[in-house]
This record gives C-alpha cells, structure tokens and sequence, in this order.
C-alpha cells in the first residue's frame, strides 16, 4: 500500500510539472479543451494523476474542470492579471523593504547581482528567453530575502500565471532596458540600507510592469484566444 501511494504521489507530481509546462508553453493553447483521457495517452499515465493534476492547476487558475467535458485551457487575462500585479505590487514591495532592513552583506546578496549582470547579458545579445529566466530569478529571490514564508507562498503560488502571461507577451514587448535599471536600482537601495527607497523604487518598478504587460494584451486582444 506504501509503495503504490508513494507511485500515485509520484505520478501526480510528474502530472502537474509536465500539465503547466504545456500549458506555459503554450503547447495546450489557451481556449482548448481536452479530455482527461486525452492528457493520460499524452503523459502516458492514467486518468487519475492527470485529474489530481488538474485540480492543483484549477486552484492556479490555469485550467478549469468541467464535468464530463474534461477541462479547458483559460485564457490569459488582463483582468486577472492586473489584479496579481496588484498584490505582487505590494508584496514584493514590502519584501524589498525588508531585505534592505536586514543588514545583508555582499555575499548574501551575489544571487540578486548575478541575475542582473545575466539580465544585462541578456539585453546586449536580444536574448528575452534568456533575459525572462534572470528576471524569474531577481524577483525570486528578492521576495526569499524579505523573510516571510507567508509572501513566499502567496507569490509562488501566482507564479504559474505570470509566466505564462510573460511567454505570451514576451516577444512583442519592447526590450525591457528600464526594467534592469530598475533592478540595478532597487540592489543600490538594499545594499545601503534604505528601506523605504527600496520599496518605493520597486513598487514603481511593478506598477510599469504591469501597464506594460496589460496594455500588451489588450491591445492585442490576447486575453481573447
């Protein structure tokens, strides 16, 4: 009974990493429906893991689950996503302060310095693969920094939408050059201890974030696929 729990919690997991990487990729497009069955054959699983699976990703928004319908890939929304931005806003924010109230030496902070010089890296060579992974990571880590496990798991679990919102839009973006001075900005700030110039800067940082990102998918009318 161990081992065939241990197999099922394997499954379920494998289920869940391989659902929202196709989904993020874009490879399950948004508006699509699948049958539960369908996935299984594609993961080559059973039903089971594959409906648990859907129900994680249901909670992050992703999917929804519709009875003897299977489940259908939602959209990326400008609504939804102006309301993440709006907690992330703030909570990163407050995760900024608390980084730079924390006294950190330049050791502790070599992981938010090394994004920013990969982010920088990213930029000269036009790579947004590239540069969105570095990004990924400063916020990360910065939010690591802030000490609050509670943020911690407000923001990871925001997390699946915003990548996918980001794979969407990443390509018709312009070059995010503000965004690494910001970046460069909100450091400067934690490394001299000024609390409330690292949240206010990042806060700033966020609130363009995220008129850039909406405004990319209204426009477009990617919320619509």
């Amino acid at each position: 009974m161990k081992d065939q729990s241990s197999k099922t919690l394997s499954s379920t997991q494998r289920a869940v990493r391989e659902l929202r990487r196709m989904i993020v990729s874009g490879e399950l497009a948004a508006g699509t429906d699948h049958l539960e069955s369908e996935l299984a054959q594609t993961l080559g699983m059973s039903r089971t893991p594959v409906r648990e699976a859907a129900l994680m990703l249901e909670s992050r928004g992703l999917l929804e689950m519709r009875p003897r319908k299977g489940v259908r890939i939602l959209p990326v929304s400008s609504e939804d996503m102006r309301e993440i931005y709006d907690i992330l806003t703030e909570l990163e924010s407050l995760a900024a302060q608390r980084a730079a109230e924390a006294g950190y030496s330049e050791q502790d902070l070599k992981v938010l310095e090394r994004s920013i010089a990969q982010m920088d890296q990213a930029i000269e060579t036009e790579n947004l693969e590239a540069w969105a992974e570095a990004d990924e990571l400063f916020h990360q880590e910065l939010v690591r920094l802030g000490r609050n496990h509670r943020i911690e798991a407000i923001v990871a679990m925001m997390s699946d939408q915003v990548r996918r919102a980001r794979a969407t839009t990443l390509f018709i973006r312009p070059l995010p050059v503000q965004s690494n001075e910001d970046h460069r900005a909100v450091l400067r700030a934690i490394q001299e201890g000024k609390a409330n110039e690292a949240r206010e800067r990042h806060r700033q940082h966020r609130l363009q974030a995220k008129e850039v990102l909406c405004g990319i998918l209204e426009k477009h009318r990617l919320n619509s696929l």
